[in-house]
C-alpha cells in the first residue's frame, strides 16, 4: 500500500495541492524485530527523500507566483517598494539589522 506525501497551500486566490507518494510500506507499530527495523529504515530513506522533493515543488510553484503577481503589478504601474526591492534581493540569506 502507498502512503500520499501532501502539502497544501492555500491563498485568498487559490489553493494549490502538492502530492509525491511513498511506495514502501507503512512499518507497523508491533515490537521490534529486524524485518520491522528494515521496513522502517527504507520508509523513512524514502519519506527523506520525497520531502525536498515536494519542497522544492512548492518553492517553484510560490516563485512563479509571486513572478506573475510582480508583472500584474507591473503592468497596472505599481512599483515594487525599495522595501521589497531589499528583501527580494536579500531572500534566502540572512540580513543582519544595523543596531544604533
Amino acid at each position: 500500500m502507498s502512503t500520499p506525501l501532501r502539502a497544501v497551500y492555500t491563498s485568498p486566490q487559490s489553493t494549490h495541492s502538492f502530492q509525491h507518494t511513498i511506495t514502501a510500506p507503512l512499518p507497523s507499530s508491533d515490537t521490534p524485530s529486524p524485518e520491522n527495523v528494515k521496513t522502517k529504515v527504507a520508509y523513512l530513506s524514502e519519506l527523506r527523500k520525497l520531502v525536498p522533493a515536494l519542497q522544492d515543488d512548492m518553492n517553484v510553484f510560490l516563485t512563479a507566483q509571486m513572478e506573475e503577481e510582480k508583472r500584474a503589478a507591473e503592468a497596472e504601474g505599481r512599483k515594487v517598494s525599495d522595501k521589497e526591492a531589499k528583501e527580494e534581493e536579500a531572500y534566502g540569506e540572512e540580513v543582519v539589522e544595523d543596531e544604533e
